[in-house]
């Protein structure tokens, strides 16, 4: 059907984000529960990278997790990957189904036990210490002797029981040809212990019982804290698993209910679905009439009414009575596995940030054991005894853990990717928000992007009901946007719509049909033989037999927070633009309605891309926002892109960010968390390297101890977590 605007199909607006159909390759995700620095990220993925049927590998620190993408075809399963990291010194395990954590049930008590081991034994180690020192010059050499073996008695057992942790990482690395974060601890805690009961065994004054245990009890501390931390900027498609129902009850043929897996659930399947519960998989309502809490899907918190026929999404509540349903997908091809494997793929890949950290974090290795023998070798050439050398290279080697730096910038990531999907913002590309930390001028489409995509009836009231009526029979057997439009409005002036049958549609022209003898024709103006002016709106016309015709014109409107939107872009300093290929006069009433000075009409796909490429050609760092098979162009020759929910696929495929529900105000929200997390990657940075610039040299001069340097380490990885975690709460409405 012709109309006097081309229009793209318009969807719902609430509809959710569908993407292109999957790459056959096959994607596993695996937890490694001893990954803990930049130097395991890159022997986990060079080891899996290594194996014939893999096709890539990616790691990410934070989570513990990497994904595994597996070739089309390839004969590969979780326990042939699981073994390959097993023979490089990792433990893994495939990812629980059905929302289970990531980390192991007993991982936490088991360090908090170990934790509270030592720090019961330093604190009796300490006793001893001040006895010891107390007494300096008066106490007995015996019995000074023997308040250093009762040290001893207590220290060995606690540190061959809290240094586990430590031991048995560096202990696997070890054994297949790597070092990782724990060999030079626990070469310090070994180093310190040994030199001890030497010294304990030649009546030495010098021991360092209390200085290996205590740095066990803070090294400890740093690690409970840190994980339960990363705990806290968990990852968001990490998190969604937890929404998917771990059983289902279905009816069977002969009506009898049955309660079985989800994962069981197949297409056709009915279900039933109870009030308070949660879709288990995508479905179609076929029996009742409900509200759903969509909040997850959509990021709207209005419930949606559904009634039979309509579709129904896995995650998704039921905030009514019981209803019945029929399974359209599997749990693995749900629209929730959909944002979860996007989530995943966003997660886990790399920005540039994030590979200059592996980077450095792959050099600390080798650098730390060198520093730590340059250490000894100097103090020894400076006069020294081994005693002090030994201790102040002891410190080098505790302190120069990269574990801060590792996670500087992955930590903020995944928080801040976090932080978006709680408003209804995927985040696809690895360095999509790097890029768009950068932007400065923003280019909008206008049909589906600045307005809603979905035409609307001008004022209904004021057309003839019987003209109505009889549009609307014709309409209902069309799927044209005009059409449902004028559905739509049927039947919100209570109109009882009843398709007219022997309707013939003529591509590009309009619908036909005989009534009660008469033909009547709904479609362009050309179409129904009616002579207009050009007013620049679209509309359609009613043709009835000799009758005069009666015109139908439809209005896109902008989204409701369009104006405020766009008025607060401005306020930050973004210069913006609108691009469309709709007509002069209907792109230029959507400009002053929204509060756009700058703005470009009839514009082919070509056209759009040659504007953004003439804005970067002059320095601009520009955000394309579009929806429409012809915005594709413009969304890749953007510096970044983002996407509404109810984009094309091809559009979805070429944008960054998608945003979902009817409202423009996610812009906002994207581009403050882009910033805040660019100003939280540098920050993190900044106290990673400015940890090691300040405490290296004063290790290896003997000014920090091996304690302070277990406490300055631990410290340093908790502060860049932290300031990540601080990402996922704080006030960013201001932030330009």
């Amino acid at each position: 059907m012709a109309d006097a605007l081309s229009v793209s199909p318009a969807t719902p607006v609430q509809a959710p984000m569908r993407t292109s159909s999957p790459a056959p390759a096959r994607v596993m995700t695996l937890m490694v529960e001893n990954m803990n620095c930049g130097n395991c990220i890159r022997k986990v993925e060079t080891a899996l990278s290594a194996v014939p049927q893999v096709e890539s590998a990616r790691a990410n620190l934070s989570a513990r997790r990497v994904s595994v993408v597996i070739r089309p075809q390839a004969k590969l399963n979780s326990e042939d990957l699981i073994e390959r990291l097993q023979a490089v010194g990792f433990t893994s395990r495939e990812l629980p189904p059905e929302g289970a954590s990531s980390e192991p049930a007993d991982r936490d008590s088991g360090l908090v036990n170990r934790l509270a081991v030592a720090g019961f034994a330093s604190a009796n180690i300490m006793l001893l210490s001040v006895a010891v020192w107390a007494g300096h010059g008066e106490m007995p050499a015996s019995l000074q002797t023997l308040m250093h073996w009762l040290s001893a008695a207590i220290a060995v057992p606690a540190v061959a029981y809290s240094g586990v942790p430590f031991f048995s990482s560096a202990y696997g690395a070890l054994k297949n040809r790597r070092v990782n974060m724990d060999v030079p601890i626990s070469l310090g805690v070994i180093l310190a212990t040994a030199m001890s009961i030497y010294q304990t065994t030649v009546q030495s004054e010098q021991v360092y019982f209390d200085a290996a245990v205590t740095l066990l009890f803070f090294l400890l501390i740093g690690r409970v804290l840190d994980q339960r931390m990363r705990r806290e900027a968990t990852s968001a498609a990490e998190n969604l698993l937890g929404l998917v129902s771990p059983a289902t009850t279905i009816i069977q043929p002969s009506g009898i209910s049955e309660r079985i897996a989800t994962r069981e659930v197949r297409p056709g399947m009915a279900l039933l679905i109870a009030a308070g519960e949660r879709v288990p998989v995508d479905a179609r309502l076929s029996r009742g009439i409900a509200e759903m809490d969509e909040s997850l899907i959509t990021g709207e918190t209005h419930p949606r009414k559904v009634k039979s026929g309509d579709d129904l999404y896995a995650g998704t509540i039921n905030l009514s009575g019981p209803i019945e349903a029929v399974a359209t997908a599997c749990e693995d091809n749900t629209l929730l596995a959909e944002i979860t494997r996007l989530m995943h793929t966003a997660e886990q890949a790399r920005g540039k940030y994030v590979r200059l950290a592996d980077r450095a974090a792959r050099l600390y290795a080798p650098a730390v054991h060198i520093l730590g023998l340059l250490t000894f070798l100097g103090w020894l050439y400076a006069g020294y005894s081994w005693e002090p050398a030994l201790t102040a290279a002891i410190a080098v080697l505790i302190i120069t853990c990269p574990c801060a730096l590792a996670l500087a910038v992955p930590a903020v990531q995944v928080a801040a990717i976090g932080r978006l999907f709680k408003h209804g913002i995927i985040v696809k590309a690895p360095d999509g928000l790097e890029r768009l930390s950068e932007v400065d001028t923003i280019v909008l489409d206008k049909t589906g992007t600045l307005t809603l995509g979905e035409p609307q009836l001008e004022d209904p009231t004021a057309v003839d009901p019987a003209a109505l009526v009889k549009a609307a029979g014709l309409a209902a057997n069309s799927r044209h946007p005009y059409s449902r439009a004028i559905v739509r409005a049927s039947k919100e002036r209570g109109v009882t719509v009843l398709p007219v049958s022997g309707v013939d549609e003529i591509a590009g022209s309009g619908l036909r049909a005989t009534i009660g003898g008469v033909e009547v024709k709904l479609g362009s103006a050309a179409f129904c033989d009616v002579d207009q002016a050009d007013e620049g709106r679209p509309a359609l016309w009613l043709r009835s037999g000799t009758d005069a015709p009666v015109s139908f014109r439809f209005n896109d409107p902008l989204r409701t927070d369009a104006r405020d939107t766009i008025a607060k872009l401005t306020r930050l300093g973004y210069q913006i633009e609108l691009l469309s290929g709709d007509r002069c006069a209907i792109v230029e009433a959507a400009a002053k309605q929204s509060g756009i000075a700058t703005w470009q009409a009839e514009l082919k796909p070509d056209a759009k891309a040659a504007r953004i490429e003439a804005l970067k050609a002059s320095g601009r760092h520009v955000l394309m926002v579009g929806d429409g098979l012809n915005d594709a162009p413009a969304l890749a020759a953007g510096h970044a892109s983002i996407a509404p929910s109810t984009a094309t696929d091809i559009s979805q495929t070429a944008s960054d960010v998608i945003f979902q529900g009817a409202k423009l105000g996610p812009l906002v929200e994207i581009l403050a968390v882009s910033k805040a997390s660019h100003a939280a990657a540098i920050q993190n940075f900044v106290i990673a390297i400015g940890y090691n610039i300040i405490f290296v040299p004063l290790a290896m001069i003997g000014v920090v101890t091996p304690l302070i340097a277990a406490v300055a380490m631990s410290v340093s990885s908790i502060t860049v977590t932290a300031n990540a975690v601080w990402l996922g709460h704080k006030n960013l409405k201001d932030m330009s």
